[in-house]
C-alpha cells in the first residue's frame, strides 16, 4: 500500500513553490506602478494607482529603446540556435551511441572533456572567428556559435544508448539504410530528449548577456538581456519599464515550457548515465 504524503511534505511543496512565484508575482505588480511608487520604502504590494505606461513605452518597436525589436530579435536567435543544436546534437549523439568507427572512444572523450573549459575562454576565440565570417552585429552570430555544444552530444547519446536495438535492427531486416532508420525510427521514438534538449537550448540563448554585449553594436539589433541594461539611467532607474521588460521577456520561456514539459520531464528520466 502507497504512503500518503504528509502534511509537513505539502508545507514544503508550498514553500518552494512560494519561492518560485513571488519573485514573478512582484515582477508583474510593479509593471503596474509608477516610478515613484516603486522606489518607495516599504514597497507597495498592491498599486495604489495602476498605470500601464511602462507597457506603451516597451511594446513599441521605434524610440531610442525599441524593447519589442529586442524581444523579436532574441526570439529569432534562440529559435534558430535550439533547432541547430537539436540537429547537430542529435545527428552526433546517434554516431556516438550507435555507429563504429575509429577513435570513437577517444573523440567522445575530447568532447566530454570540453565540458570542464570555462565558456569565457571561448569568448576571444569566437569573436575573432565571427569576425572572419563577417558576422559581427548580426543575429548569425549568436545562432551559430554553441551549436556544436559537448552537452547536447552527450545528452543525446545517453538517450540513443537507453534505446533498445531491435527497432533499429528490424527496420534493417526490411531493408531499410542507416538514414532511414534515424530519421523514421529513432528520432520519433527520442521526442523526449528532443524536447528537453530544445527548451535547455532556447532558455541559455534567450538568457545569454554577455555574449550579445561582444558581437552586437548596433542598438536595434540587441537582444533583450543585453538591451534592457540599457533603461538603467545614469541618476535614476525606471524600474516599472525594467521589470516590464523582464516580464515581457519570461513570456516565451513559460509558454514553451507549459507545452513541452511532460516531454522534458520523461527525456531527464530516460537520459541516465549508461555506459
Amino acid at each position: 500500500m502507497r504512503r500518503r504524503p504528509s502534511v509537513g511534505f505539502w508545507v514544503l511543496v508550498a514553500l518552494l513553490t512560494l519561492a518560485f512565484v513571488a519573485p514573478l508575482l512582484w515582477m508583474l505588480i510593479t509593471s503596474f506602478k509608477t516610478i515613484g511608487e516603486s522606489q518607495q520604502a516599504p514597497p507597495t504590494l498592491i498599486p495604489s494607482d495602476p498605470t500601464g505606461r511602462a507597457y506603451g513605452e516597451v511594446l513599441t518597436t521605434g524610440g531610442q529603446n525599441p524593447v519589442l525589436r529586442w524581444f523579436l530579435n532574441s526570439l529569432v536567435a534562440a529559435t534558430l540556435h535550439s533547432g541547430l543544436v537539436v540537429l547537430v546534437a542529435s545527428m552526433a549523439g546517434y554516431a556516438l551511441a550507435r555507429m563504429e568507427f575509429r577513435f570513437k572512444k577517444p573523440i567522445f572523450g575530447l568532447i566530454l572533456a570540453t565540458l570542464f573549459v570555462p565558456g569565457f575562454v571561448f569568448l576571444m576565440p569566437n569573436y575573432l572567428l565571427m569576425d572572419k565570417l563577417a558576422w559581427l552585429d548580426t543575429l548569425w552570430a549568436l545562432v551559430v556559435p554553441g551549436a556544436a555544444g559537448a552537452f547536447g552530444v552527450f545528452f543525446m547519446r545517453q538517450f540513443f544508448l537507453a534505446l533498445p536495438r531491435e527497432l533499429e535492427e528490424v527496420a534493417m531486416i526490411d531493408g531499410a539504410n542507416a538514414w532511414t532508420v534515424f530519421t523514421r525510427i529513432i528520432l520519433p521514438n527520442a521526442k523526449p530528449a528532443l524536447a528537453t534538449l530544445t527548451v535547455l537550448s532556447f532558455l541559455a540563448n534567450w538568457n545569454d548577456f554577455i555574449w550579445p554585449l561582444y558581437v552586437l553594436f548596433s542598438p536595434e539589433r540587441l537582444t533583450l538581456p543585453a538591451g534592457l541594461k540599457l533603461l538603467q539611467g545614469a541618476y535614476t532607474t525606471d524600474y516599472p519599464v525594467i521589470l516590464t521588460g523582464a516580464t515581457v521577456a519570461s513570456v516565451p520561456v513559460l509558454i514553451l515550457y507549459i507545452f513541452v514539459q511532460r516531454y522534458v520531464i520523461e527525456g531527464v528520466a530516460r537520459s541516465g548515465i549508461k555506459g
